[in-house]
């Protein structure tokens, strides 16, 4: 397993190829709290005002004792974290697969995320593309895993 790096710096491109890519290679996104704005913002945005996110006196009835972030708030957070490792010119999302809310998350909750290449596909529909599988595990302040996904990077062969 090789590190490819520890985030990437604001504005910096590198281009890599597909086969610059090797399977085991690992990426380490910088960390971001979750916040009660947080999550308030994403209920606006998404209109998921449900109380075990919303009403803290409805969620101290639930099994987390406390309200727990949107899964697609730490869904966004892993989107956004893992684009922080790499900028890179050649490359586009195409999907992703297998997204799995493992563990709750709540207000204060510091995350990080691990992208693991996890498989290469050099022939795809696109003949100047092939596809990068990441595998994106979220992960909290005391390293358990809250979420985990298959990102499906096409990325040019160069």
């Amino acid at each position: 397993m090789k590190i490819l790096c520890e985030g990437a710096k604001s504005g910096m491109e590198k281009k890599q190829y597909f086969k610059d890519y090797h399977k085991g290679d690992v990426r380490q996104s910088p960390a971001r709290t979750i916040t009660e704005t947080d999550i308030v913002v994403h209920a606006g945005h998404t209109g998921d005002f449900s109380p075990h996110h919303m009403d803290a006196e409805f969620a101290k009835s639930t099994e987390f004792k406390r309200r727990i972030a949107h899964g697609t708030l730490v869904f966004s957070f892993a989107v956004g974290l893992a684009s922080q490792t790499s900028n890179n010119p050649v490359a586009f999302s195409s999907g992703y697969d297998r997204v799995r809310f493992v563990r709750p998350v709540f207000i204060g909750d510091t995350l990080h995320s691990a992208i693991t290449v996890s498989r290469l596909v050099a022939e795809t529909d696109h003949p100047d593309f092939g596809q990068v599988i990441e595998r994106i595990d979220v992960l909290n302040q005391n390293d358990e895993t809250v979420l985990t996904a298959e990102h499906i990077l096409m990325v040019e062969h160069g």
